[in-house]
């Protein structure tokens, strides 16, 4: 084992026979690899299972007459490279956002102007989605070139993707396992935000709670074409949205993604050491037949059995400004997170309401929860604000946000916004924030002006110094309030993984 990140439980030194604490770059992990081969023959290097940036020494390793184990480095460029995946979606009849690509303001002005906007801009060659924006209009495309201008992150050999971005579409994740000749899906798991957060920091539920059985047996056929076209051995993760009914391929990974040990453990079987075995030749249907996998795979995970949260850690307390301001809160299409849990249970709201508490924003049994949205927010925001009011939560708002709500007949407090003037009458909702007398905070990000923006960062700062939940898209906020009804209704009851990997098991059988 060669790494250089203390914090992964791979720099155990009970993990691994050896274990090289280096750093990984094509010379440091030559040098490793001639000093292995002084201790006997060198069968291969496994790449597939040290996310991208071990992805990116296959092709050195191989010019250096390294044997590469599992999927090749031509096949890994099948995907890597823009032009060539899309040749191989276009064989399989696998549709794709309308994209362009660019490598100044005018290139990416054109492709806009082609495909339309909004457009999800995402520098190449980064890792965990720098650089990474949802942008609505020319100018705010202007802005971004001139943001990332000084970081080297697009120009000549370092192209700039840019996708049509996908409003109130459902994202997907795909963890699956490909011999050449089978697919086995270890997991389909569906997003609870919509697209456009980074899969490292949203939050989702396997099985899907949404999807229907025949969307799921699309979602698998399209992944095995994709598999079958790169010419993958070993793991992959692919990256769907559904949006209207029309399934769109995002994005593909020939290697283990970040949601393979929330997978392996959600379902209790172990893809790393599967995939392993089909990195040296062996074929999934011997792996099922020597009890290495269920007969069955993550497809066929029956009514009744266990459902499990992902939900990503956001320690936005932790990091704060040069002026000591906390980090903004809202998230986007680059990751933040740095950690994850999970919340298990047989039903999805008591699975969700176990993944908050674990991640440190437990949801209250009573209370107040204010309740501040953009424009485009506010109808969907009804019904779920109506719930919290029926189950005695107390509903605080600002005056735009209350005028709504008091036309649906939801008895609301108005409170004065932050910037109003501090001579108006009581505390401001971020003096009530701060004070400890706010329980949950909903807020969706508005761009109508830079007092609205100023507003929404205020609130957003105020909760995260509070440590109090906040739910910063309505996505979120419903898939929650199950939840809610499941923390006032008692204690939650606890059940061993092995437990429920033991039911599922006979349930599949």
């Amino acid at each position: 084992m060669i790494n250089c990140n203390p914090e992964t439980v791979s720099t155990d030194y009970d993990t691994s026979d050896r274990l090289y604490f280096e750093p990984l770059t094509l010379e440091d992990v030559l040098e490793v690899i001639h000093a292995e081969s002084k201790s006997g023959e060198l069968v291969g290097v496994v790449v597939q299972l040290g996310g991208q940036t071990a992805l990116g020494l296959a092709k050195g390793l191989q010019e250096a007459g390294v044997p590469i184990l599992g999927t090749t480095p031509d096949a890994i460029d099948l995907a890597e490279e823009r032009g060539l995946f899309s040749k191989i979606l276009d064989d399989a009849q696998l549709m794709s956002p309308a994209n362009g690509i660019a490598l100044d303001l005018n290139g990416a002005l054109e492709v806009a102007d082609r495909i339309g906007y909004p457009v999800l801009v995402r520098p190449s060659f980064v890792l965990g989605g720098r650089g990474m924006e949802i942008v609505y209009d020319k100018a705010s495309l202007a802005d971004y070139f001139d943001r990332i201008a000084d970081q080297a992150i697009v120009g000549p050999g370092f192209p700039l993707l840019v996708d049509r971005f996908l409003d109130d579409a459902i994202e997907i994740d795909i963890d699956a396992l490909y011999d050449g000749n089978r697919l086995y899906v270890g997991g389909v798991m569906e997003h609870i935000e919509e697209a456009g957060i980074h899969s490292g920091d949203s939050s989702c539920t396997l099985p899907p709670v949404t999807m229907s059985a025949g969307q799921i047996d699309r979602v698998r056929a399209a992944t095995e074409k994709i598999a079958a076209g790169i010419g993958v051995r070993g793991l992959i993760n692919v990256q769907f949205a559904l949006a209207h009914d029309v399934l769109y391929v995002l994005e593909a990974n020939p290697r283990a993604s970040r949601t393979v040990p929330f997978v392996s453990k959600a379902l209790g079987i172990t893809l790393a050491k599967a995939a392993s075995l089909v990195m040296v030749g062996r074929s999934i249907d011997d792996l099922i037949a020597q009890g290495h996998l269920p007969s069955k795979d993550g497809t066929h995970i029956p009514a009744g059995q266990a459902i499990s949260v992902k939900e990503a850690v956001l320690p936005f307390k932790r990091f704060a400004t040069k002026d000591g301001r906390f980090v903004d809160s809202l998230l986007g299409p680059e990751m933040r997170s740095t950690g994850e849990v999970m919340g298990i249970d047989v039903d999805f709201p008591t699975a969700f309401a176990k993944s908050q508490a674990a991640a440190g924003s437990a949801l209250p049994t009573s209370g107040s929860i204010f309740i501040s949205v953009a424009d485009r927010d506010k109808p969907q925001v009804i019904l779920p604000v109506r719930r919290l009011h029926q189950l005695g939560y107390k509903i605080l708002a600002t005056s735009g946000t209350a005028e709504i709500l008091g036309r649906h007949g939801i008895e609301t407090t108005v409170v004065r916004k932050h910037s109003d003037d501090s001579s108006s009458n009581g505390p401001s909702i971020v003096d009530l924030i701060s004070a400890g007398k706010v329980d949950v905070v909903v807020n969706t990000p508005s761009g109508s002006g830079l007092a609205a923006r100023k507003d929404g960062y205020e609130i957003r700062a105020a909760t995260t110094a509070a440590d109090k939940a906040i739910f910063t898209t309505i996505a979120q906020l419903s898939a929650a309030i199950g939840s809610f009804e499941s923390v006032i209704a008692g204690p939650f009851k606890v059940k061993s993984l092995q437990d429920h990997a033991r039911e599922r098991a006979a349930a599949i059988a």
